[in-house]
């Protein structure tokens, strides 16, 4: 076997030991300095970029533990005195006779998760799910079960939505609105009916405040490019909404890339302002104070998150709206990214009073490709298009053209119809387990994980403190190990988490570090999911422990930290 190992943190020696590592994982020990192991070792130490970032010390390690520390301890026992041992189990079983009152729904929906019953082997290569599956392998070692929590990321797809996938491109596949044969209009009619649905889903006015796009992006993207597309000059309709020369927008600093960087490309190419609400460095949390400041007579457009895809913190949106009505200039616009809610709580348009919202599809067991902007029916058809070509016209001339109101307009060309088609599936799927039943479900396993995570040592959560209502995710930090590193090793185990800046480098930044770990879960994750996570977790930082960091003394950066094993 060939391990190689990239870092850009670490000497070639200090490479070596952390391959020395991943051997250990193999379940063949290297001793640096040895010529006995039948591994080869391939460690490159490329130069370093010179930032300064907080160091983690999860691969400088003393050489003479990496062949007797086993990835998974063995002994559960802690250093120390018995009496130390004693509180620390009296303190910390807590968990171990803790039930969730709703402890049916994930056990009723895994069947419809055909992914959550995979498994790996002891070199961690996925076995495929099949009725005659067992938990031993061929060579006697017991297989991993999958404990997926990255549902922050994408979220995991029921039958019913491949299904309506697989019955749409068998039995009803063409284009939609134009055909005249029955395909398409079959086709039109599961396309415009996923419209309906997620209208229903989030008490719409109407069907038409509803614009299919390829996900969130695109649609925060949209809004961003019809308010800028005059670079600033009045448009030649003057009823079309534009943004100009110091005109304020304002963000806040723990937003996703994808509502930070529309809008300095919207400055950029307008003039106008972007001002943004600095996170608080205790929690990250929304500053109603310092937001209340920054609004002023010339705000015309703010974009906030729903709910932190690192923190997990669920923004005052009914506070925002109120302070945006009454401080901002009239007619100033609010956007809200709602990646994080519309899947795990009921979002209701009307009731929050926004003028548009960005949701993807593939977070809320939709398929990947498919999301939707709402907007108010009149702000949307006071936007120009977007995009020009098919399906988004009036009447086309030769020296000019009319559009179609919206949806249609910000619709060009032919759409994503299997998505919308499975994306309303999906939307089927969650109303009959009811999105209510998913909250509470949600709430109380994510203040289980929370708790969980503050009981082990060495871990630093982000986001609210425990007992506050947050969503089901939890992002931390730890000193012992970098989360790559982190994230790899649980891998090994079969827990899937998310390691890096989630799209979020100002907040990480705010915060003091340059990564996190995040733990996501969705309604079909169990108290069990979070069990093994912890235990695999707090094993995998007992073995970095036990290693040391006697090594680390000139990293000067984690920005490139690439393992590859």
């Amino acid at each position: 076997k060939e391990i190689t190992y990239f870092s850009s943190t670490m000497s070639s020696k200090q490479a070596v030991a952390a391959a020395a590592i991943a051997s250990t994982i193999l379940g063949n020990p290297l001793q640096l300095g040895s010529s006995s192991s039948s591994l080869s070792v391939v460690a490159f130490s490329p130069p370093s970029h010179h930032h300064h970032h907080r160091n983690y010390a999860s691969t400088f390690l003393k050489s003479s533990a990496v062949s007797e520390s086993p990835l998974v301890s063995t002994d559960n026992s802690d250093d120390g005195d018995d009496s130390d041992k004693t509180n620390n189990i009296n303190s910390k079983s807590w968990w171990k006779d803790f039930q969730l009152k709703d402890s049916t729904l994930a056990p009723s929906v895994i069947k419809d998760f055909p992914i959550l019953a995979t498994s790996f082997d002891a070199d961690g290569k996925i076995i495929s799910p099949t009725p005659s599956s067992d938990a031993d392998g061929a060579d006697g070692k017991q297989n991993k079960r999958l404990v997926y929590l990255d549902s922050a990321a994408t979220s995991q797809k029921p039958n019913a939505v491949t299904s309506a996938l697989t019955a749409y491109y068998e039995h009803a596949n063409s284009n939609v609105h134009r055909g005249a044969h029955a395909l398409s209009r079959e086709a039109t009619e599961q396309y415009e009916s996923a419209r309906d649905k997620v209208a229903s889903f989030i008490n719409a006015n109407s069907r038409n405040e509803i614009v299919f796009t390829s996900g969130a992006t695109e649609a925060i993207n949209l809004v961003a490019t019809a308010l800028s597309n005059t670079c600033g000059q009045p448009p030649k309709n003057a009823r079309d909404l534009y943004l100009t020369k110091g005109d304020e927008i304002i963000i806040t600093e723990s937003e996703h890339h994808s509502n930070i960087v529309p809008w300095q490309m919207v400055a950029e190419r307008t003039g106008a302002v972007l001002k943004y609400v600095p996170a608080c460095s205790a929690t990250g949390g929304f500053d109603l104070d310092a937001f209340t400041e920054l609004i002023t007579p010339n705000t015309k457009f703010v974009s906030v998150q729903h709910v932190s895809n690192v923190l997990g913190s669920i923004n005052p949106v009914d506070e925002i709206v109120e302070i945006v009505r009454s401080k901002a200039a009239p007619g100033a616009k609010i956007m809200l990214d709602a990646c994080q809610s519309v899947p795990h709580m009921g979002v209701d348009v009307q009731k929050l009073n926004v003028d548009f919202i960005a949701a993807s599809g593939h977070k809320m067991c939709g398929p990947t490709g498919i999301g939707w902007l709402y907007g108010k029916e009149s702000v949307l058809n006071s936007l120009p298009p977007y995009k020009g070509g098919g399906e988004m016209i009036d009447e086309v001339y030769m020296d000019h053209s009319t559009y179609a109101p919206a949806p249609a307009r910000f619709e060009a060309g032919t759409p994503a119809i299997a998505q919308a088609i499975g994306l309303g599936a999906a939307i089927d799927y969650l109303n009959k387990i009811g999105i209510e039943r998913i909250h509470d479900y949600e709430v109380e396993l994510a203040d289980y994980l929370r708790r969980r995570l503050e009981d082990v040592k060495g871990v630093t959560v982000l986001g609210p403190p425990v007992g506050t209502e947050r969503a089901a995710l939890c992002a931390f930090v730890t000193e012992a190990v970098h989360p790559s590193d982190l994230g790899t090793f649980l891998d090994v185990e079969g827990v899937a988490i998310r390691a890096g800046h989630h799209c979020c480098q100002p907040l990480h930044r705010a915060l003091g570090y340059s990564h996190s770990a995040r733990a996501s879960l969705y309604f079909y994750n169990t108290k069990e999911d979070v069990d093994d996570f912890i235990a695999v977790l707090e094993d995998t930082l007992k073995f970095f422990g036990s290693l040391g960091s006697d090594a680390i003394e000139e990293a000067d950066s984690d920005d490139n930290f690439v393992p590859l094993f």
